[in-house]
């Protein structure tokens, strides 16, 4: 199982504050991935933290499967108005369900070693031609951040290798850099892809 119990704890434990830090926030790339999807589209939020991004979908009339492994967040994403359940990246099973998935600074928390399987799940998941979005820090290696959460980084390249390797067909990506729950700010890239 990929889920790891130190950045479990931290989610559970921080859940009201990085609800706080997100609200502040405008989702890169949210607007782009609702506009190109179907209006009744079935999307995967797999991470989906306090539940902010699934609410926007929602309202945007899309039918949202959200899922977190933080049992404290999938509770602030309820309070949201979210039908949220607690899932692990393992956890995600099934051919053909979504028209789109969207995985925010999620898989990020995923050992480098589980990444292709869990990306191999997805691309089951997704439906022909379906969009997912795909959030990541930019960097090398895996480490842990000042408040114990673990990650794992990847350059641009890297990461879309990946995504061609199992499937998926990079259509447009971004770069920023912000600053994170532990204060630090660094880089970070989304790549959205069709399946």
């Amino acid at each position: 199982m990929s889920a790891d119990a130190k950045t479990l704890a931290v989610y559970d434990a921080r859940s009201p504050d990085y609800a706080t830090m997100v609200s502040a926030w405008e989702t890169p790339g949210l607007d782009s991935f609702i506009a190109v999807l179907p209006g009744a589209a079935h999307v995967l939020d797999l991470g989906c933290g306090p539940g902010l991004d699934a609410r926007r979908m929602m309202d945007a009339g899309l039918t949202v499967d959200a899922v977190d492994a933080s049992a404290a967040m999938v509770a602030t994403a309820k309070k949201a108005g979210v039908t949220a359940r607690q899932a692990t990246f393992d956890d995600i099973a099934g051919m053909d369900l979504y028209d789109g998935i969207w995985a925010n600074f999620s898989l990020l928390h995923a050992p480098r070693a589980a990444f292709p399987f869990h990306l191999t799940a997805l691309k089951q998941a997704i439906r022909p031609g379906g969009l997912l979005h795909i959030g990541m820090k930019l960097g090398e290696g895996e480490g842990r951040d000042r408040l114990g959460r673990f990650y794992s980084y990847y350059s641009e390249d890297d990461l879309v290798r990946h995504l061609t390797m199992t499937g998926f067909t990079p259509a447009a990506r971004f770069k920023g850099t912000g600053k994170g729950l532990d204060g630090t700010k660094g880089p970070w890239i989304w790549v959205q892809a069709h399946g």
